[in-house]
């Protein structure tokens, strides 16, 4: 028999490891930029078109390199950084990944163009598909020119594989804030199809943070810092105001390079235990400075997740350093009850602090959830029980309303009965009903709002109003502005990236507008005008509608049962949200 095992061919192992470092082009796009850091610039420009799909660019004015190591940077396990194993353990570059550069050019066609500052002339390098196509000197900048094109051009199964160009536009985002957001003291700028998306001058990190999310962050920030000796905790987070529901501003960084980490984003949740809504998340960014050796960032390939030596000391210094900014900022009582005894114990046998922090008081807390109710329980619903409930939703408001009533008069008296964390109970015959009114008011308003056609009835503002955008906001704007006019909004961009509003549609309250347009640019992308539409009313729903808490008094509460009766009273709402719950009293007479 003949031998069956053989050596990959080198193109062929180069494209299967480019498999582990290009899984899109936000992925050419951290390796350049973090290239460019390591190189020692000063100034970094990154260019894209079509979403990196045809071109990413990374120009910047560092060291560049020879005409030897400019050939010698694209051979597979060939790197500047590092010389022994013991280098791994204690690396403090961006990264060492010798195959990087030969992974992205296995995949695309890839030019360079360098030359360090001693050097007459520079070189120019070009490779296609990994094959090495010619050198030859020329002249251009101190530093590096790298032009990646046509990602996937010769694996076209990888190509199909990217998304539209607004999420890989969205991934490029975000590896360019994360590189930005943990260098400060350097100038970057980005453009987008020849449209500029950022431009970032040097300054602290408050400034960079405000000027890459826009100016409207900037009155919500605390300042988190702490100082000991192992370990330096700096940063800032938000206001509890500032939280969202959806993830997005949450960054962690150690050492200046960006990482995740569900165990320490569960410590800054932590600090804002009893601050925040339910199902809301704060905004952070946060700066951990400790000795290399204390760390492995070499557990992903994408070198996102970061192994700690003292991780969970880490964990309370993030909690604890949060709960007392908060306190000094008067958001939060300063004292941390919550504090483990035995981990501050520890932290302070093992690592004094510089401060002279003395020891914390520790009394019990009783903590009450007003909204905890036992008979209501939500739980997550599928795809295809939404569908389902917006079906039998549909089918119950078309039915005719005496046919499902529940309730055939309408003598209130005694029937209603408010309880402390906002339900209702409503009683009638041998049934008793526990009413979310919010969700109810909810499921009305946006009943009426089918009946509003396009071309809303809109009213001038007596001054305009001016919302600051940040770069993502802005480009937001711009792809759906087409559709603002004939929803009654009268708004245009001012200056640099000011939005100056002059008429909103009637109903809208003037303080609800920055918060309503601030919802709208939330969601990553609109397919189509339908979901721009949808998404759109819903926001309006939830802004004219009322939490349960506003109901107070038994008239409206009334009102709206009338109301919601002539709907159909339906159980659920169309995204699987119940609205009332049936209380089994059967059920309660046997824990007696």
């Amino acid at each position: 028999m003949s031998d069956i095992i053989q050596l990959l061919p080198d193109h062929v192992a180069n494209q299967i490891a480019a498999g582990e470092v290009v899984q899109r082009p936000a992925s050419i796009v951290k390796e350049l930029l973090e290239n460019a850091i390591d190189a020692g610039a000063s100034k970094i420009e990154l260019i894209i078109r079509d979403a990196g799909k045809n071109l990413i660019q990374v120009v910047d004015d560092g060291k560049g390199m020879s005409e030897t190591d400019a050939r010698m940077a694209f051979e597979r396990h060939a790197t500047s950084k590092i010389r022994a194993t013991d280098d791994i353990f204690k690396i403090s570059t961006k990264g060492f990944r010798g195959e990087a550069l030969a992974s992205i050019a296995a995949v695309s066609q890839v030019e360079l163009r360098t030359k360090q500052p001693e050097s007459p002339l520079g070189t120019n390098i070009y490779i296609e598909g990994g094959v090495f196509q010619f050198q030859e000197p020329i002249q251009t900048a101190e530093g590096s020119n790298f032009l990646v094109k046509n990602l996937f051009y010769n694996v076209p199964a990888r190509r199909k594989f990217l998304k539209n160009n607004n999420i890989e536009f969205r991934h490029v985002i975000d590896e360019f804030q994360r590189v930005a957001l943990a260098h400060e003291n350097l100038e970057f700028s980005m453009f987008h199809d020849d449209e500029p998306i950022f431009r970032l001058r040097k300054g602290t990190q408050m400034q960079r943070i405000v000027d890459v999310f826009g100016r409207k962050l900037h009155p919500q920030l605390i300042p988190i810092k702490e100082d000991i000796l192992w370990c330096r905790l700096h940063g800032f987070v938000a206001k509890p105001e500032g939280a969202k529901k959806t993830r997005g501003e949450q960054f962690l960084f150690v050492n200046g390079r960006f990482f995740k980490s569900p165990y320490f984003n569960k410590a800054v949740q932590e600090a804002f235990e009893g601050l925040l809504l339910p199902g809301y998340i704060p905004t952070f960014f946060l700066f951990l400075e400790l000795d290399p050796e204390k760390i492995d960032v070499n557990i992903h390939p994408q070198k996102t997740e970061v192994k700690f030596e003292d991780e969970h000391l880490i964990f309370a210094l993030i909690r604890s350093t949060i709960k007392r900014s908060l306190g000094i900022y008067n958001i939060a009582p300063s004292l941390d009850f919550e504090r483990d005894p035995q981990l501050d114990e520890m932290m302070q046998k093992s690592f004094p602090s510089k401060s002279n922090n003395t020891g914390n008081l520790k009394m019990p807390e009783i903590i009450v959830d007003r909204d905890y109710n036992p008979f209501l329980e939500e739980r997550e619903v599928t795809k295809t029980e939404i569908h389902n409930l917006t079906e039998m939703y549909h089918q119950n408001i078309s039915a005719e309303p005496s046919k499902i009533n529940l309730f055939e008069d309408e003598d209130f008296d005694e029937d209603l009965m408010r309880l402390p964390n906002g339900y209702w109970l409503f009683n009638k015959g041998d049934r008793t009903l526990m009413l979310d009114l919010g969700r109810m008011h909810r499921l009305l308003v946006a009943e009426n709002n089918k009946n509003v056609k396009k071309g809303n009835v809109s009213h001038a503002l007596l001054f305009s109003l001016e919302y600051h955008m940040n770069e993502i906001e802005k480009n937001k704007y711009k792809s759906i502005k087409k559709f603002l006019p004939e929803l009654g909004f009268d708004m245009k961009i001012a200056h640099e990236n000011v939005l100056r509003i002059d008429t909103v549609p009637e109903g809208l309250k003037e303080t609800q507008v920055m918060k309503f347009l601030e919802n709208l640019f939330d969601i990553l992308e609109y397919k189509t005008e339908d979901e721009f539409m949808q998404f759109y009313h819903n926001q309006w729903a939830k802004m004219q509608s009322k939490s349960r808490f506003d109901f107070i008094y038994k008239a409206d509460a009334e009102q709206v049962i009338k109301d919601f009766t002539a709907l159909g009273f339906p159980e659920f709402l169309p995204n699987g949200k119940r609205c009332f719950y049936e209380v089994p009293f059967n059920d309660l007479k046997n824990k007696f």
